[in-house]
C-alpha cells in the first residue's frame, strides 16, 4: 500500500488518521508535523487521505461484523460548494452502522442505490424504522422487490416490515452528529468526489469506535492500533 512513498508509513498514516479522527485542519496538520522535525506541505496530507481512505475503509469492511435485523434509516446535509448534498445512512438497534452513501440529489434513485448496497453488503432485515420520508418507504419496498425476485433459494422471504415515526428515528440523528461534528470544522468540500472520499474516511473511524470489526487477539484495540493492523 505504501510502496515508492517518500514519507515513512508511520507519518502518513499518523496524518490521515488525525485528519479523520480529529478537528484539526490540513495546515493544523502541517504545523504539527514541523514541531516534529517533518517537513509535509498539507496539499500532501490531502493527498494521502484521498488515496488512502478508500483503501482502509476496504480492509475495514473485510473485518466489520455483522449488524442486528432492526435498522434506522435517514439522511443528513453536507455542503460541497455552497450546495445541500445527502448522506444517506443507516445504523442498527444498538447503534453500529450498517451502511452510508452520498448522493447529490435525495431522490428515489439514490434511495434506491443506497438501500441496495445496504441489502447486498449486510442481508435482509426484519424491521426498518424511517421518519416521514415517502422516498425512503418506496426505495425499501422496491428494493425489497428486487431482493425477492433475486434470491435462489426456495424458501418463502417474508416481506421488510417498516415502522414510520420521528421519535424512534431520534437513535440515527444523534448518531449523525457524531460525524457532522468532524466535518463542521472542515468548513465545507471542493468536490463531490473528494466530499465522498473524505466521508467515508470519517465514517470508518465513527465505526472503529464503535468497536465494530474483528481483530484476532485483540478485541479492543485503539484507533492507531486498528489503522496499523489495516496497513499491514
Amino acid at each position: 500500500m505504501f510502496s515508492g512513498r517518500h514519507f515513512d508509513r508511520s507519518v502518513i498514516l499518523l496524518c490521515v488518521r488525525w485528519y479523520l479522527a480529529y478537528n484539526f485542519s490540513l495546515r493544523d496538520l502541517e504545523e504539527m508535523m514541523a514541531e516534529r522535525g517533518i517537513s509535509v506541505d498539507h496539499f500532501t496530507i490531502h493527498r494521502w487521505v484521498i488515496r488512502f481512505s478508500p483503501l482502509l475503509l476496504e480492509r475495514f469492511n473485510a473485518r466489520k461484523r455483522g449488524v442486528t435485523g432492526k435498522w434506522h434509516i435517514d439522511e443528513t446535509y453536507i455542503r460541497v460548494l455552497g450546495r445541500w448534498m445527502y448522506l444517506h445512512r443507516a445504523i442498527d438497534s444498538v447503534g453500529d452502522t450498517v451502511e452510508f452513501f452520498f448522493s447529490e440529489h435525495r431522490d428515489l434513485l439514490a434511495a434506491k442505490r443506497f438501500i441496495c448496497k445496504a441489502l447486498k453488503r449486510h442481508g435482509r432485515p426484519d424491521r426498518v424504522v424511517v421518519d416521514g420520508s415517502q422516498t425512503n418507504q418506496e426505495a425499501i419496498i422496491a428494493c425489497d422487490g428486487e431482493n425477492q425476485l433475486q434470491d435462489r433459494s426456495r424458501r418463502r422471504l417474508k416481506r421488510i416490515r417498516m415502522r414510520k415515526s420521528r421519535y424512534l428515528n431520534n437513535r440515527i440523528e444523534q448518531d449523525h452528529r457524531r460525524v457532522k461534528r468532524r466535518i463542521r470544522s472542515m468548513l465545507g468540500f471542493k468536490s463531490m468526489t473528494c466530499a465522498a472520499t473524505i466521508l467515508s474516511g470519517v465514517e470508518m473511524v465513527h465505526m472503529m469506535r464503535k468497536r465494530q470489526a474483528r481483530y484476532a487477539y485483540n478485541p479492543a484495540p485503539s484507533l492507531a492500533e486498528q489503522f496499523e493492523i489495516l496497513a499491514a
